[in-house]
């Protein structure tokens, strides 16, 4: 006789955000694949790097304003929810948001990788696939433990169809609707 097994039961996302509301304010959490994830406070580093790219969106594109932490409704039917380390649109397009925006307006996702063990799986897989079936244009994905930036482009069937990677120090070509090439020279000083 086989032993039974018991399905627990799925968290909604309206059982998350009620979650996430009384969390203490030091903790970050988001809901991918259906699952509870704590995102880790960035170090130092990090927010130097969300920093830069901010400066440099202010810089070369004065219209739109590339928002750090934002919560964004990702993945198929909008059911997960994912907290970018930044997020572009257009100066205005979050009035009227909750915590959590519909991607509608959202050009391009940003990830900056933190030293954590999941980050792997979490920037370079999980979050790709949320927000390409989230509609987002453009991912871009700073990855510090490879000193890469990747481009992800061509959202189709929840995969972003092309990537094209550089390593830190080398121009980044960032396509429409973006249409920006990031001198990624500053980051080499974040290098290990």
């Amino acid at each position: 006789m086989t032993p039974r097994t018991e399905r627990q039961p799925q968290m909604t996302v309206e059982d998350f955000e009620e979650l996430d509301r009384r969390a203490p304010e030091t903790v970050r959490l988001e809901f991918i694949n259906g699952k509870v994830v704590v995102k880790p406070m960035p170090d130092g580093n990090h927010s130097e790097i969300v920093a830069w790219l901010q400066a440099t969106c202010v810089q070369h594109l004065p219209d739109l304003w590339l928002h750090a932490e934002r919560g964004l409704k990702t993945e198929r039917s909008r059911k997960g929810r994912a907290r970018a380390d930044g997020a572009l649109v257009p100066r205005g397009g979050l009035k009227g948001h909750g915590e959590w925006s519909d991607t509608g307006t959202a050009l391009m996702a940003v990830e900056v990788t933190s030293w954590d063990i999941d980050a792997a799986q979490r920037d370079r897989l999980d979050k790709p696939d949320g927000y390409a079936a989230a509609g987002i244009p453009v991912y871009v994905l700073i990855d510090r433990d490879d000193a890469t930036v990747t481009v992800f482009t061509h959202p189709e069937d929840g995969r972003y169809r092309q990537q094209v990677n550089a390593p830190f120090g080398a121009p980044v070509e960032i396509p429409d609707p973006v249409n920006i090439t990031l001198d990624t020279d500053p980051l080499k000083e974040f290098a290990d």
